[in-house]
């Protein structure tokens, strides 16, 4: 008889292919910033700008996703809003200027792919128990991984052949085609909340989120985090280019595939540990969190200081390692202070709060650019990671195990 994949299981792979081409989509700009740059007579502060104004896009609207999260079908959401930034994509491959570009890939494909983590994440969460919960997470956050590997490999063979814009041509078609084929297979789901007023969910869900010590101090540790990972996602393949005068190619697999394979093998170490340990010691999530940033920190000073290519392929993957050790656990830890039907909500406040506060890394590293150089600025975003950490000894020492024994 043949065996079949059981559901909770299929979904996560879907759902992986979908996360990839919204992280694929992001990646492809930083990959081909550089020939954007040129192409379009861009200024190093106006491309960074772009990276900005998608984090604040997707920051501002994450409430309204996390909201309809808890409220609609996720599976719709996250169908409608795969195909919105698909079509972006595409678009942004018409762009002839910096008002183009903030139209298409900052505000359409940030807004489309703001809509896309809270009902996914909730959704896995749905369908998985605690024993299998962060692995499930984990296994769906690879495909962010995984995205900016392949990608950046495929958009740069593309530019190389057909220009940069045919990338952004191919991957929005893909994902086009990838949203049909998900409204076929995966099931509907049933919101918890779909009888509950309005009002009264969108109170409930900010009274779980903002009364909860432990989720502010996990926010304000996932504002560090994001501050200089966005910094470093969209400016690295520009730094290698300029500082060890790499060819676009060389650059965008350095950049995305130490730090990224590295991450692949740092979150499922980092889910498989909290996973297996939760039931014995309920900190291990945060401790995760604390061990991703504390020793991830270094790397981008080493990064920094690198004097040729190999010794800042090992700063990459070391940061990447560590990395997913904080990934593994970003969304399991949040789950374990906040009630099940406030999930969705709680993700959307949770990365609201660290794009808001972040968004503007990538526009400050352009604008730093000139005076310090990048290796100046990796050495500001490890001091940055390095700070996230505090926020989480804090929620350790004084406000996690409260929460724990109400929410477990």
């Amino acid at each position: 008889m043949k065996k079949t994949i059981p559901y909770k299981w299929e979904l996560v792979i879907w759902l992986f292919i979908a996360f990839f081409f919204n992280q694929a989509d992001r990646q492809i700009f930083n990959v081909l910033l550089l020939d954007i740059q040129t192409d379009l007579g861009l200024s190093s502060s106006q491309v960074g700008l772009v990276g900005t104004a998608l984090l604040l896009v997707n920051g501002i609207l994450l409430p309204v996703a996390g909201i309809l999260g808890d409220k609609l079908s996720k599976k719709w959401i996250i169908v409608c809003a795969l195909l919105l930034w698909s079509v972006a994509t595409m678009l942004t491959g018409l762009s002839a200027g910096l008002p183009a570009l903030i139209l298409l890939r900052s505000v359409a494909t940030g807004g489309g792919e703001a809509f896309y983590s809270p009902s996914a994440n909730k959704l896995i969460s749905e369908n998985h128990s605690e024993s299998t919960r962060a692995t499930a997470i984990s296994a769906h956050q690879t495909a962010l991984y995984i995205g900016f590997i392949i990608s950046g490999l495929i958009a740069t063979q593309l530019a190389f052949y057909f220009g940069w814009r045919s990338a952004f041509f191919i991957f929005g078609a893909c994902g086009v085609l990838l949203a049909a084929l998900m409204a076929w297979r995966i099931k509907p789901d049933k919101s918890q909340n779909s009888g509950e007023p309005l009002g009264k969910l969108i109170g409930g869900g900010l009274r779980a989120f903002f009364t909860s010590p432990t989720a502010w101090l996990l926010a304000i540790a996932l504002t560090g985090y994001q501050f200089s990972g966005q910094a470093m996602y969209v400016w690295g393949p520009a730094y290698l280019q300029k500082e060890f005068l790499l060819n676009p190619t060389r650059a965008a697999f350095d950049a995305s595939f130490y730090p990224q394979m590295a991450s692949i093998i740092g979150v499922f170490v980092g889910a498989r540990i909290a996973d297996r340990s939760v039931g014995k010691y309920k900190g291990i999530r945060v401790w995760m969190l604390i061990i991703g940033l504390v020793l991830g920190a270094p790397f981008f000073f080493l990064a920094g200081t690198a004097t040729n290519e190999v010794i800042v392929c090992i700063a990459l993957a070391g940061f990447g390692f560590f990395k997913g050790i904080y990934d593994s656990n970003t969304f399991a830890s949040l789950y374990d202070v906040i009630e099940p039907r406030f999930r969705s909500m709680a993700t959307s406040f949770i990365l609201m709060f660290a794009y808001l506060l972040s968004c503007c890394s990538p526009w400050l590293l352009g604008e730093l650019e000139p005076t310090i150089g990048l290796s100046g600025g990796m050495h500001l975003m490890g001091v940055v990671f390095l700070v996230a950490s505090i926020p989480l000894f804090i929620a350790l020492k004084f406000t996690l195990k409260k929460e724990l024994k109400v929410n477990m």
